[in-house]
């Protein structure tokens, strides 16, 4: 079976598909699978090994310089019609992942039926529409898509992202563990956590003997990450760049701290120990998944309140209190414990 699989972005979105790929690749022999996305997130679909083919499409370019990219575009879309494919996934239930799927030609589309897609007019383009009410993570959602959609039994075992990193291509050498990464950029201000707290993490990583590594994104992170590092050596401030380059950092990671942030889903998939910290967003939708996870959630009755605001304290700066409960000491523990160390003491 030849199968077109629509799922454009976002970082976290994208991750999220990858135990739905693991599970049709085990439900349907010799099933051979190709995956539509945003150029941004072409490395990451390319990381699972059931994937023939990535078709990378340079959406965001095109929102910036339409006449620019238009021909490009039209080329890749124009790809997809003689793929000899089956049926069609749309994992996004987005207008434009819809567009792509009509753009294609590929009968019959599937997706989220109408009240539990994303946005409903993209169920108009579908043949047939799988109603997977939006009550449970979206991890299982698409694995229950994808089950309905191929139709073989929604698999009873645990999600598993099916990750196997191509040391070839990533660069990467050793799963030994090469320091903690923690994951302080994110698209909310209220999803972000205290410099504080991230230095007290730091700092207990230092005293253990491990090293410290930092990803930054423009000059909001970028001003973070130095107030993070100052004055402790180490930690490292990893170079600003592309998927490609922040990929190995992650899989080679002895373990992860992350707030709600793409690449902290990325570290769970490949198994990294990794705790998650929570405060205006739900894990029970959008949580980390892995095998190998804690996650902090606040206990503030106001959480999670889904808000880029928060009502309780509008001049929080960084670190809204529903994030700033959480310690540097018990964070440090619970890391503690999932890296086996000895002493997991506070300073």
């Amino acid at each position: 079976m030849r199968v077109l699989l629509v799922k454009l972005s976002s970082l976290g979105d994208v991750v999220h598909t990858y135990p739905a790929v693991t599970d049709a690749m085990r439900a349907i022999p010799g099933l051979e699978l190709d995956w539509v996305v945003d150029e941004a997130f072409a490395p990451l679909a390319r990381l699972h090994p059931a994937v023939r083919n990535v078709i990378a499409l340079p959406i965001r370019r095109m929102k910036k310089k339409p006449r620019e990219t238009f021909a490009e575009m039209k080329d890749a879309v124009g790809m997809l019609r003689g793929g000899g494919y089956d049926l069609l996934i749309d994992a996004q239930g987005l207008m434009k992942s819809s567009l792509v799927g009509m753009f294609s030609g590929v009968t019959p589309r599937h997706g989220f039926a109408k009240g539990s897609a994303r946005e409903s007019m993209a169920t108009w383009l579908y043949q047939v529409g799988h109603d997977i009410p939006e009550t449970e993570h979206m991890v299982t959602r698409i694995r229950k898509l994808f089950a309905q959609s191929l139709g073989y039994p929604m698999p009873t075992g645990p999600a598993d992202a099916g990750l196997v990193p191509d040391f070839a291509n990533t660069g990467i050498r050793t799963r030994s563990g090469d320091g903690v990464v923690l994951i302080h950029g994110t698209s909310w201000a209220t999803k972000t956590w205290t410099v504080e707290g991230w230095r007290g993490v730091a700092k207990h990583c230092g005293a253990a003997g491990l090293g410290v590594k930092l990803f930054a994104h423009g000059a909001t992170e970028t001003e973070r990450a130095a107030r993070i590092a100052a004055g402790l050596p180490n930690v490292e401030q990893v170079p600003a760049g592309g998927l490609e380059s922040l990929i190995p950092v992650i899989a080679n990671a002895a373990g992860v701290v992350t707030v709600d942030t793409g690449l902290g889903h990325l570290a769970a998939a490949f198994g990294i120990p990794t705790i998650g910290l929570y405060g205006p967003t739900n894990p029970g939708l959008t949580g980390l998944v892995g095998p190998d996870v804690e996650e902090f959630v606040s206990t503030r009755d106001c959480a999670p309140c889904e808000q880029t605001q928060c009502r309780i304290k509008p001049d929080f700066g960084e670190g809204p209190p529903c994030m700033a409960d959480q310690t540097a000491d018990r964070v440090w523990q619970a890391l503690a414990r999932r890296l086996r160390l000895a002493s997991a003491g506070g300073l």
